[in-house]
């Protein structure tokens, strides 16, 4: 058998269409491919790393099966074998589709959180996010690939529907909690290791998944939130605090002079602004209660720490308490006068 006669056999032909096809890929590969890393390397941006990457992983495994594809083509293949193959490539198709989709879907949150600046909270929120992502789009490219193979998928997809509201309506305080989920993911009114009040409730975050957020509170226990109850109600989130604004009142007896009660603001004053981290606002003489003489304070602390707003608010009380021993001022407690007429 001369070569002409071999170049003439079927087999021959689509082994050397597979080959020059695989050479080409190659080629592109190592000369094209190559440069364009070179050339994103010199760049200041990473989707184009991002991009290089994405080719080389998802594409060149189609080109390879598109070339032996094309090999086979001419080949007189039992129809069951050429079906097969059919399949075989809507499957690989679908398979690394799905997979440059959700690439292109993971890198895009990815650079949306490092924007905001990523934290181990933000971290288990995009897995979440990821995690639910990935189940739609799986779901969607399923449906396709059945679609295509031949199966009656609007019948399938007619009775989903019926099963799908049917499930919806039985539940629907999960299906809230999940919308509201995705509402505290992307809206962040908190976040893991925030401090927040919601009614009576107070404590730290702990985890917020899917339908619950829990949160530690001051006593030890913790709580459980559905996260439609959080998203439904005003929640004070105070590790966002910049500064903490205090209000504080204080007594004196009425025995009080003039002249010491309006010392007793400038002291105050000049107390307040002798401590470190604080604002002083103001302090006022504000009325005249049961037993005593009223004043008001107001300060702010300039941190969210509440361990440190409670250590400058015992600095103040104990200098407070130290210039009025000093001055001879008595602190007011509840009193009564009992007046006797002798008749």
């Amino acid at each position: 058998m001369n070569i002409s006669e071999i170049l003439k056999n079927d087999y021959s032909i689509c082994l050397l269409t597979f080959l020059i096809n695989v050479l080409i890929i190659r080629l592109f590969k190592i000369i094209v491919l190559k440069r364009l890393k070179a050339w994103a390397k010199q760049t200041t941006t990473t989707i184009d790393d991002f991009l290089i990457r994405l080719v080389g992983k998802n594409l060149f495994p189609l080109l390879y099966f598109g070339a032996f594809y094309l090999g086979v083509l001419g080949l007189t293949l039992d129809p069951s074998l050429k079906k097969g193959i059919d399949v075989l490539g809507l499957v690989l198709l679908t398979i690394f589709g799905v997979r440059f989709i959700l690439s292109i879907i993971n890198y895009s949150l990815e650079t949306h959180w490092v924007k905001k600046g990523r934290d181990v909270a933000q971290d288990q929120s995009l897995k979440g996010i990821v995690k639910a992502i990935k189940a739609i789009v799986w779901g969607f490219a399923i449906i396709l690939l059945l679609d295509n193979l031949g199966f009656k998928i609007n019948t399938v997809i007619a009775t989903l529907g019926i099963g799908s509201i049917a499930i919806a309506l039985a539940a629907q305080a999960v299906l809230g909690d999940l919308f509201s989920y995705f509402a505290i993911l992307f809206d962040r009114p908190f976040e893991i290791g925030d401090f927040i009040i919601l009614e009576d409730y107070l404590g730290t975050i702990e985890h917020i998944g899917i339908k619950t957020t829990r949160v530690r509170s001051l006593g030890g226990e913790q709580l459980v939130f559905s996260n439609t109850d959080l998203t439904n109600s005003r929640v004070r989130n105070y590790k966002r605090m910049g500064k903490r604004r205090v209000v504080f009142k204080l007594g004196v007896t009425y025995q009080t002079t003039l002249q010491q009660v309006k010392e007793i603001p400038v002291i105050i004053t000049n107390v307040i602004k002798n401590v470190k981290d604080t604002t002083f606002d103001r302090a006022h003489f504000f009325a005249y209660g049961d037993f005593s003489l009223v004043f008001e304070v107001v300060y702010y602390v300039m941190s969210r720490d509440y361990n440190k707003y409670m250590d400058i608010q015992q600095e103040i009380n104990f200098a407070i308490k130290e210039e009025f021993e000093k001055r001879e001022i008595e602190f007011a407690y509840p009193t009564q006068t009992l007046y006797v007429n002798k008749t």
